[in-house]
């Protein structure tokens, strides 16, 4: 029976270049997004085009816990046990002003960005220690160390999921469970293609390397995490902007 990999947040854009990149070495996909319709489309999409079993299921905005209990049921007794899960879902957490932000508002990016990346990785280890272990990626942001305006919740969260990741790979080491972490930078999706907002002037698009990552950079550092190509490797960080994060600031060409 092939490997198989379960991706959150993988119909469009990163999740779907992660998709696409264990797929491509005959993993079986499943995947999950907020609309069944495009998590549907997604899989015959992926089944297609690389002869793998792949199947999509609706991750509600409400997230709740039996929901998930049931993807998880429903991959078991579909004759499969997860080798590896990929979190890449999130809340953004855009545009959250400190004082005017509520309360609420603030707590469901930590809810879904811990609290939930919580639950789906000990519903995933259940399945990896029947198998004799596996991997736990984390998707997860150079912004947990360097922060953005009006984005507090977000990175926040994105901190406090490090902590979370390095906990879950010393508790589950002796089960052979692996849990990284891959931290982008600016990524090229539809909103950096469109020049939404001019992005594409934002002083985080200025890398020491001249260039911002595409799906395929964060691919295979999620594939490099959730295969046994870093089979001795956990709790490990893996941080990819171009170089972003090591400058004290970009250097910003003059326009002619």
């Amino acid at each position: 029976m092939n490997k198989c990999v379960l991706i959150t947040g993988a119909a469009v854009n990163t999740g779907f270049g992660i998709a696409e990149k264990f797929a491509e070495n005959n993993y079986t996909v499943f995947l999950t997004s907020r609309s069944g319709k495009e998590a549907k489309e997604a899989a015959e999409k992926i089944s297609k085009k690389y002869n793998v079993f792949s199947k999509g299921y609706e991750m509600e905005g409400s997230l709740r816990e039996e929901n998930l209990v049931k993807v998880f049921n429903d991959i078991e007794s579909s004759g499969y046990l997860l080798d590896c899960i990929v979190l890449n879902a999130a809340n953004l957490g855009i545009n959250q002003d400190f004082f005017s932000v509520s309360v609420e508002d603030f707590m469901d990016v930590i809810n879904i960005n811990i609290g939930w990346n919580f639950l789906l990785s000990r519903l995933a280890a259940k399945q990896m220690i029947k198998k004799g272990g596996g991997s736990i990626v984390f998707i997860n942001s150079n912004t947990a160390y360097r922060c953005i305006p009006n984005r507090i919740s977000y990175s926040a969260s994105k901190s406090g999921a490090l902590g979370l990741m390095r906990a879950l790979a010393f508790d589950l080491g002796k089960y052979n469970i692996r849990v990284n972490a891959v931290l982008p930078g600016m990524i090229k999706t539809d909103r950096w293609q469109n020049n939404t907002g001019n992005i594409q002037s934002a002083p985080s698009a200025y890398t020491p390397i001249g260039d911002i990552a595409d799906f395929e950079d964060i691919a295979n550092a999620a594939y490099y995490f959730g295969s046994n190509l870093s089979k001795n490797t956990t709790g490990a960080e893996l941080t990819v902007d171009g170089g972003n994060t090591i400058q004290l600031y970009p250097i910003i060409p003059n326009e002619k």
